[in-house]
């Protein structure tokens, strides 16, 4: 029996939240313009229900607004997280936002190109060029009485 409290079930990053630099044009992408990468991210999380332009055009808002985007994209890397089943935690999700907007977000970026997204063609061209990845599971029909 663990005494971490953490869920048996949770994988690894496939990336660490410092490679940053080992990708740097998606690097410089988020610090230069995180509303682009916010939003590419936003779109493949959401499956495509919103836009990478209305994600990235309300993080801008939200950072002309407040200062601190990292309160809306916070969500979305716990959100991320919980598909996906990775290691972490709402608040420790809060806090790296916070710490490192462009880090966290190049590694979440990288996270979903490494699960075989092209994160420039969205998520319904995603969807298209591979056909089982947004198919639901098949469950067995059976019979009631």
């Amino acid at each position: 029996m663990q005494s971490s409290g953490q869920p048996h079930d949770e994988a690894p990053w496939s990336v660490g939240f410092c490679d940053c630099f080992s990708d740097m044009k998606t690097c410089c992408i988020a610090c230069w313009c995180p509303c682009i990468t916010f939003g590419q991210i936003a779109e493949i999380v959401d499956k495509g229900s919103t836009s990478c332009g209305a994600s990235g055009a309300l993080y801008t808002l939200i950072m002309f607004i407040t200062g601190i985007p990292c309160f809306y994209s916070c969500f979305y890397r716990s959100k991320l997280r919980k598909q996906y089943k990775l290691k972490g935690g709402g608040c420790g999700d809060c806090m790296l936002h916070f710490c490192c907007e462009t880090c966290t977000l190049t590694q979440e970026y990288r996270e979903l190109q490494n699960r075989g997204f092209d994160m420039s063609i969205g998520w319904h061209a995603n969807v298209e060029k591979n056909q089982g990845l947004a198919m639901a599971p098949v469950v067995e029909k059976r019979m009631s009485k």
